[in-house]
């Protein structure tokens, strides 16, 4: 049977007709293209390259930008794709939010004209793949202290240092390189795939996001054009401003991974019996964590919508974005954990999307800002006071 969706404070009346229906298109294609498969190339540790030309089509890519192609949709409408995507796989919907909110956003925002209209087609129309290196071996969290350099020579640039978990690193055709130049200010860099000196090498062996490509970047003495500037970078406030996109898109897509977590939940509870050949729903305990479930993605919920709306009218902040992305991964992974627990032994296997769930939102969890991190930005916001030095 399909999935009808979860909705106890009845969201879906808050929606609009078009930001329902393209919510269950993607649910239908998710259902149709990404469940059928995803657990095999999840447990072979390899991603479903053969997804990314119809999610183009489709307009997953970039979805809530303007022009070049891309659908303009707004951002409540760009969420429940997010949603539905990673109530597929996380790391299908990282792989379109890292495009998308990431790659393509800082191109769109901080991009000469000639670079968006170089890039942005090929990237929506997914002819071309994009990575977005921020994080360092040695700095995650504190993103200012990054190594990476980018030295002036002439008319170009020498980019020397390293990047570390980069989600498409070694499949992206374009990368996104932060770098610190010359006068210390941190700059974006756009550098292809096969320039000298550029090296992308694969993680292996994770447990976690196994349906997606992490990757280390190496950049030896890298000689790009100046040209490769994306000119409107000026500090690393730019690149905040491009993972403030993709942690929108994380609050939504968390909700997506609880969703199929308690569906799946739910329905075994109702078929398991044990005890008086009652289904073990009807028993307390179960039903009191059923409802403390449905009652946290209700919750989450309402903070993705009420966030998306603030968004299109032009008010949201960073801290509600991080409260919003604090809440919905530890929400989603709390009810991936009580998943499994109602599922009993059945929750490890492959036959049941739990334990997939549960192993990618434990990298969600920590990814785009761990859950410190965000509590830390928000407190800092509530006080006045930063706690991060």
């Amino acid at each position: 049977m399909a999935f009808q969706g979860v909705d106890f404070m009845n969201i879906d009346d808050l929606l609009t007709d078009e930001e329902r229906l393209i919510r269950d298109s993607v649910r239908a294609f998710v259902e149709d293209k990404v469940l059928p498969i995803i657990e095999d190339h999840y447990m072979r540790g390899t991603f479903p390259a053969e997804l990314v030309k119809p999610m183009a089509e489709l307009g997953y890519l970039g979805a809530n930008l303007k022009d070049f192609g891309c659908a303009g949709l707004n951002n409540v409408a760009y969420g429940l794709i997010m949603q539905e995507l990673e109530r597929g796989d996380s790391g299908l919907r990282s792989f379109v939010s890292v495009q998308g909110s990431l790659v393509m956003y800082s191109i769109h925002s901080f991009g000469s004209p000639e670079q968006k209209e170089r890039w942005l087609p090929r990237l929506q129309t997914g002819q071309v793949i994009g990575c977005f290196a921020l994080t360092e071996p040695d700095f995650g969290s504190n993103p200012s202290g990054l190594r990476t350099r980018a030295r002036k020579e002439g008319d170009s640039y020498i980019i020397h240092g390293s990047k570390a978990w980069i989600t498409n690193g070694s499949i992206a055709d374009v990368a996104v390189v932060w770098a610190r130049c010359d006068d210390e200010q941190i700059r974006g860099f756009l550098v292809e795939a096969g320039t000298a000196g550029f090296e992308a090498r694969d993680y292996h062996n994770k447990h976690s996001l196994r349906a997606s490509v992490t990757s280390e970047l190496v950049f030896d003495n890298c000689r790009v054009d100046q040209s490769s500037l994306l000119p409107e970078t000026e500090s690393l406030k730019s690149a905040l401003m491009c993972l403030n996109q993709a942690r929108y898109g994380i609050a939504w897509g968390a909700v997506g991974s609880a969703l199929t977590c308690y569906d799946a939940a739910r329905s075994w509870s109702l078929e398991r019996k044990q005890f008086a050949d009652k289904p073990i729903a009807a028993h307390q305990l179960v039903q009191s964590k059923l409802v403390h479930m449905v009652t946290e993605i209700s919750k989450g919920q309402l903070l993705s919508y009420r966030l998306g709306r603030l968004k299109d009218e032009g008010k949201c902040r960073y801290d509600q974005i991080s409260m919003a992305k604090r809440n919905n991964a530890a929400m989603a992974l709390e009810t991936s954990r009580l998943a499994r627990d109602i599922l009993g032994a059945n929750g490890i296997l492959s036959d049941y999307p739990v334990f997939r769930h549960l192993s990618n939102l434990e990298t969600v969890y920590t990814y785009e800002g761990t859950h410190d991190i965000h509590t830390l930005i928000v407190g800092q916001s509530i006080t006045g006071i930063s706690a991060f030095e």
